[in-house]
């Protein structure tokens, strides 16, 4: 019996020619990846219907979205850099 290719590939998603033996995609075949009970992307892990974005997002990076700011010893170092190099450049040691 001769064994068909799906119309979408399970493994990349891209429509499959009607009697192509590989995917043109991403090479994926019957010995490879296909097989005749395969249900596409279900259980590969995705997040489903009820994802929570802000729980992700707080969950991974913590409760403040937003950085502290910058340190006040770096805005002198910054000032004092700044200055150096103007009066460097206008002096010309």
């Amino acid at each position: 019996m001769k064994r068909l290719a799906p119309p979408v590939c399970p493994v990349c998603s891209e429509d499959v020619p009607r009697n192509a033996k590989a995917c043109p995609a991403c090479g994926a075949d019957h010995e490879s990846g296909w097989n005749d009970d395969d249900c596409g992307t279900d259980g590969v892990g995705l997040p489903g219907e009820d994802f929570d974005y802000d729980e992700f997002v707080s969950r991974e990076f913590g409760s403040s979205p937003k950085p502290r700011g910058i340190k006040p010893i770096w805005w002198i170092t910054a000032i004092v850099l700044v200055l150096g190099f103007a009066a460097a450049y206008f002096f010309r040691w």
